[in-house]
């Protein structure tokens, strides 16, 4: 089961399961998970996703014996990451959490958290889906890549940087953004000579803003999964440099990111589309984790990253509805 609201979309779609395509894929962080949806992409207004009510029932069993990182633990975490960043002069190093939010005692309404997800976020790409006892929600707005089979014109961005949507931007933020900006640059170079890139503005994502900066080129049609595979981890979801920060990722991290920073595949008729998967919940029958993080630098505080998190931990928290 699968649902899903494309960026400024009136629509919501889903799969007939009739066919043998594959039109929409979710592939974990680390890419050992795939997971597959196969049919034909339908159109369901919203009114007509409304009527129905998908069940908690379907979902695995409960989640057991979860231990969530405290704020003085995670920040006490971040030290020892700030310390290794500076030991081996990176930019930047992203860093993730899970929180937990325990509902044992209530029942979630997983198709009016949907609903509530657009409507909170316009810009974004928006999914729920339930497969083999799983069930992720998420809802974000950035693109990792954007391919138009007619023109062979690929669009992407980049992302990073967050603060309040009130806050001034300061050196921290830019300098965690440009490092992203450079990386995506020097991959597209390597497989087109023309290359349009966009000024640096605000991307409002709810209650905080990120910075971004948009990317289109010219590519080949068959250079298409390579340059994806090129891109994805960006450094907005990793660091750099990219495999050097994967490994200390696996240092720090006591936890599987599973589908948190992966990327979502959908092929329509006229486009190839990737999203990243960042703000993101996997949901059981008892509770959900709520996937967040955030690009540590030498300069980060280890309270404003603390704070940062559980903004973004607000994007899900503040639109599960409850029964």
């Amino acid at each position: 089961m699968l649902y899903f609201r494309f960026p400024f979309s009136e629509k919501i779609n889903t799969t007939d399961e009739n066919s043998d395509k594959n039109p929409v894929s979710f592939f974990s962080f680390d890419q050992s998970e795939i997971i597959n949806f196969e049919g034909d992409i339908e159109e369901i207004t919203i009114e007509d996703f409304a009527k129905q009510e998908v069940s908690t029932d379907l979902l695995s069993s409960n989640l057991m014996e979860f231990w969530e990182k405290k704020q003085t633990e995670y920040e006490e975490k971040l030290v020892e990451v700030i310390d290794f960043i500076k030991k081996n002069d990176l930019s930047k190093l992203v860093i993730s959490r899970r929180k937990l939010v325990n509902y044992k005692d209530s029942k979630i309404n997983l198709s009016e958290t949907f609903l509530n997800l657009c409507e909170a976020y316009p810009n974004a790409f928006v999914y729920l889906f339930i497969k083999d006892g799983k069930c992720w929600i998420g809802a974000f707005s950035e693109v990792l890549g954007k391919f138009n089979k007619k023109t062979s014109q690929f669009e992407t961005m980049s992302l990073a940087g967050t603060i309040p949507v009130n806050e001034d931007w300061t050196s921290k933020e830019i300098e965690e953004q440009q490092p992203v900006t450079d990386f995506i640059h020097d991959v597209l170079k390597e497989f087109s000579e023309k290359i349009e890139q966009s000024e640096t503005c605000d991307h409002i994502s709810g209650n905080i803003k990120h910075l971004r900066t948009d990317f289109k080129a010219q590519i080949k049609a068959e250079d298409l999964e390579k340059i994806i595979s090129e891109l994805h981890p960006t450094p907005a979801v990793c660091g750099i440099p990219t495999d050097f920060c994967k490994n200390a990722i696996r240092q720090f991290e006591m936890h599987s990111r599973n589908l948190y920073a992966g990327y979502i595949r959908v092929e329509t008729e006229d486009y190839i589309q990737y999203f990243v998967n960042l703000r993101c919940a996997e949901f059981f029958r008892n509770a959900a984790l709520i996937y967040v993080g955030g690009g540590i630098t030498a300069d980060s505080s280890v309270e404003k990253e603390w704070n940062e998190t559980e903004l973004k931990a607000e994007a899900i928290l503040k639109n599960i509805a409850f029964k």
